[in-house]
């Protein structure tokens, strides 16, 4: 696999981005990787780094992105915080992957048993842990198929909040970010939400968050 050179991620469209993240996912799940020398890529990469993806995933131990996505040394971006949730400074480093370093697809992945969509679901507060379960909060909110037992000892309540999270932060990527919506209008760059399945490795994409736009089409986006 070589390493992704500007010339080599200039012919990359977002849609083909996120075939490249298909792919190496199910290499993941089939136990297999791509041939490439790590070492090489270290050096390779030293002057420059030309990532193709951005994902915005959980600090979760088991969702390592460049392992279930099976992507080597300066391939993505990958932003990793409790939750996958979304401040300033998350959008910050998204608008320089995307405008400054040339990425072509935001990626927001939740996971299955995520700690910490349990404890907004239970409405933890531990010291700065509080503030970060906050803006988990409205996903909570926003979960109204489950009126009685709305806590983490109900795992379905859990994995409908969560999906809620992950699309609310596509949502607000798009609100919160002028220069993100007009990549995303204008086709540079394509937005989607996925899950990954920390007990099978699969990662589920949700067609009703996906924004790739052909830029001779109007902008199209069921969610």
């Amino acid at each position: 696999m070589k390493t992704l050179t500007k010339q080599m991620q200039s012919t990359i469209t977002p849609a083909m981005a996120l075939e490249l993240l298909k792919e190496g996912n199910r290499r993941f799940q089939s136990n297999l990787k791509a041939n490439r020398n790590l070492l090489q890529q270290a050096s390779e990469t030293s002057d420059g780094q030309h990532p193709f993806a951005i994902v915005l995933s959980c600090i979760d131990s088991r969702t390592s992105v460049e392992l279930i996505f099976d992507q080597g040394l300066g391939d993505v971006f990958s932003v990793r915080i409790a939750g996958n949730i979304m401040n300033e400074d998350i959008l910050g480093s998204m608008e320089y992957g995307c405008k400054v370093a040339g990425a072509k697809i935001i990626v927001v992945l939740g996971h299955t048993n995520c700690g910490a969509i349990a404890g907004a679901c239970d409405h933890i507060e531990m010291g700065n842990l509080t503030a970060l379960l906050n803006k988990i909060q409205p996903a909570v909110f926003n979960e109204k198929s489950e009126t009685k037992n709305r806590s983490s000892s109900n795992p379905e309540f859990v994995e409908k909040v969560s999906t809620i999270n992950i699309k609310r932060t596509i949502h607000t990527i798009m609100e919160r970010s002028p220069i993100l919506k007009e990549l995303v209008e204008t086709g540079a760059i394509g937005l989607v939400g996925g899950k990954h399945d920390i007990a099978s490795g699969v990662v589920t994409f949700y067609d009703d968050t996906l924004i790739i736009n052909n830029p001779k089409e109007p902008l199209s986006n069921t969610n």
